[in-house]
């Protein structure tokens, strides 16, 4: 397999741990989001993904070498391709809990904080980078105070196993960081995402550890 990424993005990260956690070897292709404008905006990149994002994986299908897009959906790949361990719980309630879990990170939380989102604010609303701030906090603490309520006794999101949850809790928590949001105030979180750095697929997914880390 062959993974389109780039060391800071959380859903690159999000597929490299899964990954990991499967034991998938893979090549890590590396497209760089800043330089030169950003490689994601090259028609080369655009023909491998149309939206021009990352991760895309290459994986081989039916009709030779086929692209995988969306973070959520290579997950869902993965985790039916190469059933063990499993990503989601076996039963039909516990993998609904899981993925509302994901979700609050995937679909409400990240997507606004997403360099795309901001840069529009400051770029064409006219924000400036203290207003850009101020919207990256907001809707990091907004995501973060539902799941510090919704996740279980740990110690990852849901019991003693690691889910797609924990997948997508891991990034958005060293986002947080990076960008300076305070996290005191979510300490389940903050254990969740110790107990899972701990683990070596985790460690070996981090931002420091990708070929492309600068």
């Amino acid at each position: 397999m062959k993974l389109y990424t780039y060391f800071r993005s959380s859903a690159a990260f999000r597929v490299r741990i899964a990954l990991n956690i499967k034991g998938i070897a893979y090549q890590s292709i590396p497209i760089h989001l800043l330089r030169d404008g950003g490689e994601h905006k090259k028609p080369s990149y655009r023909a491998i993904n149309p939206q021009g994002r990352v991760p895309a994986l290459a994986v081989d299908g039916p009709a030779g070498e086929t692209i995988l897009t969306q973070s959520l959906a290579i997950i869902d790949y993965l985790d039916e391709t190469v059933p063990e361990p499993p990503l989601l719980p076996r039963d039909a309630l516990g993998r609904a809990k899981v993925r509302a879990l994901a979700q609050v990170i995937a679909c409400d939380t990240h997507p606004l904080n997403n360099p795309l989102v901001t840069g529009y604010l400051k770029s064409v609303v006219g924000a400036s980078q203290e207003a850009a701030d101020r919207w990256y906090a907001h809707f990091i603490r907004e995501g973060f105070s539902a799941m510090e309520r919704m996740v279980g006794a740990g110690p990852y999101c849901w019991g003693d196993t690691v889910t797609v949850a924990d997948l997508c809790l891991v990034p958005q928590m060293f986002n947080a960081r990076r960008f300076k949001v305070p996290v005191e105030d979510f300490p389940r979180l903050v254990a969740i995402t110790d107990a899972c750095m701990a683990l070596k697929p985790f460690a070996d997914a981090q931002p420091s550890a990708q070929p492309d880390a600068e």
